[in-house]
Formats: C-alpha cells, sequence, structure tokens
C-alpha cells in the first residue's frame, strides 16, 4: 500500500500506445499511456473503459459524434462502442479498465500488445 506518483511513473517509459498498468483493485486495473498519432478503431465488447486526461488533448472519435477532452476531464467508454482516439500532440492518460481487457478489442492490428508491463 505505497503512493503512486503519477508524473514519476509516466518519467519511466516513453512508449506511445502501450499502456503500464500502476495498480489494480477489485478487477480493475489502473493504467497510464502515451498518446501520440491515431489509434485504431475498436470496442471493447463486454468492459467499459474510463479515459482521465493528465496532461494534453486527446479526441475520441465514435461513429456518431466526436469528443475532444483536455487535461482534468474524463470520459466513460460504455461496452461495444467503436471508438477511435487520436492525439496531435502526445497526451498523457490514465485508463480504468478490467484487467480482462484485450487492448484493441477483437482487432488485430500493428499496434495490438497482447501483454502490458506493471511499472
Amino acid at each position: 500500500m505505497d503512493k503512486i506518483n503519477l508524473s514519476d511513473k509516466l518519467d519511466l517509459f516513453n512508449e506511445t500506445w502501450t499502456p503500464k498498468i500502476i495498480s489494480e483493485l477489485n478487477g480493475q486495473q489502473v493504467k497510464l499511456a502515451k498518446l501520440h498519432g491515431e489509434f485504431v478503431w475498436h470496442n471493447h465488447a463486454d468492459e467499459d473503459e474510463l479515459f482521465y486526461i493528465i496532461k494534453g488533448t486527446l479526441i475520441i472519435e465514435f461513429r456518431d459524434k466526436v469528443v475532444e477532452l483536455s487535461a482534468g476531464e474524463m470520459i466513460v467508454v460504455p461496452a461495444g462502442v467503436d471508438h477511435k482516439p487520436i492525439a496531435h500532440q502526445e497526451v498523457h492518460v490514465m485508463l480504468v479498465e478490467p484487467a480482462a481487457i484485450k487492448h484493441t478489442g477483437n482487432v488485430k492490428h500493428e499496434l495490438t500488445k497482447e501483454k502490458l508491463d506493471w511499472i
């Protein structure tokens, strides 16, 4: 039961679109990621996904709208909803999602990560 400094954890890696696990609670994992560029269209059929923006501006495209999130804002993407995150400049984000969630849902893509690292 140690405190976690998000800035210190973010300093430990430079990869983009590769979430790092920092904690776990009640079957959920808390992850940090650096995002830059465009991700792939995907959904998580059975899991909700929380995005909390630490730094920067993240655009999330949905099939019916576009949402822009700035530092200090968050959104929960419901299970089964297609979405495509876009970061025109580097964005730092905290994710809260079930431990069993697949990185890109059922989509296989060059950005897909099968196993995420703990930091």
